[in-house]
């Protein structure tokens, strides 16, 4: 019986003359010419994994994006699907070569503005909430209590304020009262306390937490006031007792928040957290270069735009030190790789330990794959500083933060250090939202944005097939950026998601 073979013109995607692979741009059936790359697939090969275009031997680098990604654990011949089987992570050196891409960034004839709220201390929201915050765990059911207390009804009367959130969350105690796990809970939970789309925050705690009341508040010099009410339960006199005093609390603070109202300011208040989950074979190539364009637009118009993830952009952090305007700021970063090296090492743990299973079934292998695809969300322009995290990020430009790949604990961090919108790309289709920031998702391929279009605000797709540019995109999206800062409601928002993704980062031993 002979075997039937297709010729398909444009089934792959090349990123760089030196690569050895392409991207399936959609499933290729075994014995398919790739007329463009002149190879004939030996294996199928799943929209958005790797066809190897010519022989490497054993032990050798793969590249993509003209960067190496892993190293072939056997020899492979053209035409083969690359990828776990065939391809693996090792540790290699890499020039950081400081400042060597960095370059002024351009000017704007005209600055872009949004709808935003001005607080009376200058800052500018994109949200107006009122948020009942926990300092432990076991005041977190009084926190949802109070938050579940303000329907919609209730706030009728109230009509510029956006809702009550509870921020809860599953720390605060089991923990030694002092040191690095402490502060970063003090410091993140201050973070939401001070931020601008909080008009108002009512904050609980038990009373023999470790995480004491008045601790948090000398540590992060915090002082009680008209909209910020500090509330403990064992004082207070229960469970009961606390939620009809936070609620009262809440009330008296409604009138001051409903004064607030939006008018029209420069682009440059924007801070937006960029985060990439469920991430994919396309991710590097569609919604995550199509942000990064976007960032690059609001940088050009003053704004700030916070990369995350450290253990995401592990094997790319060259191409941000390339671009940092400093040696200081590049050494900021290489100390934080330095750090996640030692910390997976003492917990036995590896670098590689991520991509997630969710990522390499949508085609990418190795932390080096992903890390470079990752990066792309920053876009092009200078790398200002570096921060730890949940830290006040006062730069204007491009920043990292340092924070876990898990995305509700990066996410948080960002928002602690004044983030008031994120940007989610996704690949496989995460469902993620961000009180109080609201969370635009970008969909890095049109068959899942479609799958999930209640929960995708943008679809990158088009982009794979040759129907829109990366800047097309990246206009689309920093034109969503400034409607969604002005008010309109993002997809997470429209379905009520966010009133559960406040995770700090817990470090140390859990006691």
């Amino acid at each position: 019986m002979s075997t039937v073979v297709s010729l398909v013109r444009h089934p792959t995607l090349r990123l760089s003359p030196a690569d050895d692979v392409v991207i399936a741009a959609r499933p290729i059936a075994a014995g398919t010419f790739v007329d463009a790359e002149g190879v004939r697939c030996s294996d199928a090969i799943p929209a958005g994994h790797k066809l190897a275009v010519r022989a490497i031997a054993k032990g050798q680098p793969v590249r993509r994006y003209d960067q190496i990604i892993g190293f072939a654990t056997q020899d492979i011949a053209a035409g083969q699907h690359v990828h776990t089987h065939n391809l693996a992570f090792e540790a290699f050196e890499r020039d950081p070569a400081v400042g060597v891409d960095a370059k002024p960034t351009p000017a704007v004839a005209e600055p872009a503005t949004f709808m935003g709220i001005v607080r009376p201390d200058g800052r500018v929201a994109t949200r107006n909430y009122i948020g009942v915050v926990s300092t432990v765990n076991c005041s977190a059911s009084v926190s949802k209590f109070v938050a579940q207390h303000f329907t919609r009804e209730r706030l009728a009367a109230f009509p510029n304020v956006d809702g009550v959130v509870p921020i809860t969350h599953s720390s605060g105690c089991g923990m030694a009262s002092a040191g690095a796990g402490i502060d970063l809970l003090r410091r993140t939970i201050a973070g939401y306390c001070r931020h601008p789309n909080f008009a108002g925050v009512v904050i609980v705690g038990l009373g023999c937490e470790a995480n004491q009341m008045d601790a948090l508040f000398q540590a992060q010099q915090m002082q009680e006031g008209a909209l910020l009410k500090p509330l403990v339960m064992q004082t207070v006199g229960g469970t009961r007792k606390t939620v009809e005093a936070a609620i009262a609390a809440v009330e008296s603070m409604l009138p001051e928040a409903n004064e607030a109202t939006r008018q029209r300011v420069p682009a440059s208040h924007i801070t937006i957290g960029l985060q990439c989950g469920g991430s994919d074979g396309y991710s590097g190539i569609t919604a995550n270069p199509a942000l990064g364009a976007a960032c690059d637009l609001l940088v050009a118009h003053g704004g700030t735009v916070i990369l995350s993830e450290t253990p995401e952009i592990y094997g790319a952090e060259h191409l941000l030190t390339r671009r940092a305007v400093s040696q200081a700021v590049a050494d900021k970063l290489i100390r934080r790789i330095r750090w996640w090296e030692d910390y997976t090492a003492r917990n036995d743990g590896s670098m590689d330990n991520n991509p997630s299973p969710g990522n390499k079934a949508g085609g990418l292998t190795t932390i080096l794959e992903k890390s470079l695809g990752a990066v792309a969300k920053g876009g092009t322009t200078n790398l200002v500083d570096v921060y730890e995290y949940a830290e006040p990020v006062t730069a204007k430009g491009f920043v990292f933060m340092d924070t876990p790949g898990y995305d509700p604990v990066s996410a948080t961090g960002q928002v602690a250090g004044g983030a008031n919108l994120i940007c989610f790309t996704t690949g496989r289709g995460s469902c993620y939202g961000c009180k109080p920031s609201p969370s635009i998702k970008l969909a890095t391929n049109t068959p899942m944005y479609q799958r999930m279009i209640e929960d995708m605000d943008i679809d990158c797709g088009p982009i794979i097939d040759g129907t829109a540019t990366v800047q097309d995109k990246g206009r689309e999206i920093f034109e969503a950026i400034l409607r969604v800062a002005g008010g309109e409601a993002s997809k997470s928002e429209a379905l009520g998601i966010g009133d559960d993704e406040f995770v700090p980062w817990t470090v140390g031993a859990v006691m």
